[in-house]
């Protein structure tokens, strides 16, 4: 099984390496991280990642994830040969998936029209005038595409993946291995419990 992590400059380290812990592991997995050119991309935390590959090294991979990141709306701009890959990759993929703002560059590629999917709350208007059915769970399945809202659920979307791949019980030790049990210390992870001032603050800093 050969899945695609997709690289691009300013995109969120945990976005791709969440969903890489919980699914390249796995047997029988070759994991590839791939850029519009090879070499090394720089996250937007400042992360660099080394990409082994060309995205058209790979045209027909068997699973594609997005990540998102801050620099969602220049690989929206920019990211031509990015985008035109998922739409040429797409119908050969057992599974296309996406965290965060990576939504939005699938429905960019066409893949999102008229489907329910996810994003980070922030950007959810513009993945709806991108064509998607914007819904406000945690990680959505619709098909053969599953999309996962903010950064830390690529996580949970990996493992939902995984249990759609290899069944529950090797998901749920994947999960123990990980030891995934969060407690965070705030009730602020979402946009239905935090302040109204620190989302409108977080919504321009996501927003630019």
């Amino acid at each position: 099984m050969d899945i695609a992590f997709v690289l691009y400059p300013g995109m969120t380290a945990l976005d791709l390496t969440g969903p890489y812990e919980v699914l390249a592991p796995n047997p029988g997995v070759r994991a590839h991280f791939v850029a519009a050119t090879p070499g090394p991309v720089t996250c937007d935390s400042g992360m660099v990642i080394t990409a082994g590959s060309a995205l058209g090294d790979l045209p027909r991979p068997d699973v594609i994830v997005v990540p998102g990141g801050s620099g969602w709306r220049a690989a929206l701009d920019n990211e031509t040969e990015l985008v035109a890959w998922l739409a040429a990759a797409y119908p050969h993929a057992t599974w296309t998936t996406s965290v965060c703002t990576g939504s939005t560059l699938l429905a960019k590629a066409g893949i999102l029209t008229g489907r329910p999917a996810t994003t980070h709350w922030s950007v959810r208007d513009v993945l709806a005038d991108l064509g998607a059915t914007v819904s406000t769970e945690r990680v959505v399945i619709d098909g053969d595409v599953v999309t996962a809202a903010g950064v830390s659920a690529g996580i949970d979307m990996g493992l939902r993946l995984a249990a759609e791949v290899w069944g529950e019980e090797t998901a749920q030790r994947i999960q123990l291995v990980l030891e995934y049990d969060p407690q965070p210390p705030f009730d602020t992870g979402s946009v239905d419990s935090a302040p109204p001032e620190m989302v409108e603050a977080v919504r321009r800093l996501v927003r630019g």
